[in-house]
């Protein structure tokens, strides 16, 4: 599985496909420069997007840095080629089309409605923060 981090406000303009080109004019100057390096290194700034790896990098640690990044976080069970390696966890393509999505992962319940319209079909967590770990609203019974 991968994970991708995206504020819900950055979410709902990129909608229905995740390019960095749509957010390059709302970016910091760090995150220009950093930018700039995957432009010059793989010709075009790639989607980030974190992999997990069973007993080595867990659901809670994809949860943990993508949350990092933003209040929704979105899981696919594939992704398009070319994939390129950015790091030991981390993988990018060059775009993402979110009808791909999985899993979706929130903080903020009030998220539930809307993004059920434009998700109808992909199942949807509320999670909280608790002794260390992302845990379900809802209880399993």
């Amino acid at each position: 599985m991968f994970f991708h981090g995206i504020p819900f406000r950055y979410l709902r303009l990129q909608y229905p496909v995740l390019s960095p080109r749509q957010s390059a004019g709302q970016k910091t100057a760090v995150q220009l420069s950093d930018r700039q390096h995957l432009i010059e290194q793989f010709g075009l700034e790639p989607i980030h997007l974190l992999e997990y790896w069973r007993n080595e990098y867990t659901l809670q640690d994809c949860l943990r840095a993508c949350f990092a990044f933003g209040d929704v976080v979105l899981a696919f069970r594939e992704l398009p080629l070319p994939i390129w390696q950015l790091s030991r966890h981390e993988v990018g393509v060059s775009a993402l089309s979110l009808h791909r999505t999985r899993w979706i992962f929130i903080l903020h319940p009030e998220y539930s409605e809307e993004l059920r319209t434009m998700f109808p079909k992909v199942p949807i967590f509320a999670l909280h923060y608790e002794n260390g770990k992302f845990r379900s609203f809802s209880k399993r019974k």
